[in-house]
């Protein structure tokens, strides 16, 4: 435990510390913690092994003091060289009778107790019996004297994030009407917007395909001329065969009329 004290302290000094822990140190004793820590206010010794109060130092601004899971079953009587406290947890111990309570009558701003796990709670009207014994207590085993669930820390926490997250939604709905009043601006001051850019863009898609459709027309013209061109081949193949046909008979009369000539010469 000495060890782990000057490794808590980190150098400060005694007087000046007021929040110590010492969780799972391991000892059956208080040892290395003296009467010059005046200042500490929050002491935490869980899981310590601890069987003994003997040697608890004076303490007189402590208000929060955790030994659970430890093995004491009495020697309660130590701690009243702190009066100020406020928060005791005492759960996972041995205390077995409410007799063993009885010196902490003396803690007159004791408002929160805890003794879950010890054998005194099966004592029969065990919660009436301490509350009547402790009047300034306001929380037992996390309940009040009505059954009611003290508040932990982490639903403060929620609670507060809540608000948080609440407040942050209320800020981004306002971004969002900044954002469309800048895209307004935008717009007023001849600045093209994408939603414009998008419209633009799907015009020159419908005027290509209004393109496509003229060029439809085109292969229709095309297609007239490609046709006209071949009756025209036709037709020059055709002047040219009857041609061919004049000319072969014009040399078959040529022949006759030498075949004649040459007959009457001879």
């Amino acid at each position: 435990m000495e060890k782990r004290i000057e490794l808590e302290r980190r150098a400060r000094k005694v007087n000046q510390i007021t929040e110590l822990n010492l969780d799972n140190c391991r000892s059956t004793s208080i040892v290395g913690l003296t009467d010059e820590y005046t200042a500490l206010e929050s002491l935490s010794l869980i899981n310590v092994g601890l069987t003994t109060l003997k040697g608890f130092p004076k303490l007189p601004n402590l208000k929060k003091l955790e030994l659970s899971d430890n093995r004491i079953s009495s020697g309660l009587n130590y701690l009243t060289t702190s009066p100020k406290l406020q928060y005791l947890n005492l759960s996972g111990n041995k205390i077995k009778d409410l007799e063993t309570l009885k010196p902490l009558e003396e803690f007159k701003n004791l408002a929160v107790l805890d003794l879950f796990n010890n054998d005194a709670t099966q004592v029969d009207n065990y919660r009436e019996k301490i509350f009547k014994m402790l009047p300034s207590l306001s929380y037992l085993d996390g309940f009040d004297l009505n059954d009611e669930e003290a508040q932990s820390d982490d639903d403060d926490d929620d609670e507060v994030n809540g608000n948080d997250s609440d407040e942050e939604g209320v800020s981004g709905d306002d971004d969002d009407e900044e954002g469309d009043s800048d895209d307004s601006d935008e717009e007023d001051n001849g600045e093209v917007s994408l939603s414009q850019v998008y419209n633009d863009d799907l015009e020159e898609d419908n005027s290509d395909w209004e393109g496509d459709g003229d060029g439809g027309e085109d292969d229709e013209d095309e297609d007239s001329d490609i046709d006209d061109a071949d009756g025209d081949a036709n037709e020059s193949a055709a002047s040219v065969n009857a041609k061919e046909d004049k000319d072969g008979e014009k040399a078959e009369d040529e022949s006759q009329v030498r075949g004649k000539k040459r007959k009457h010469d001879g």
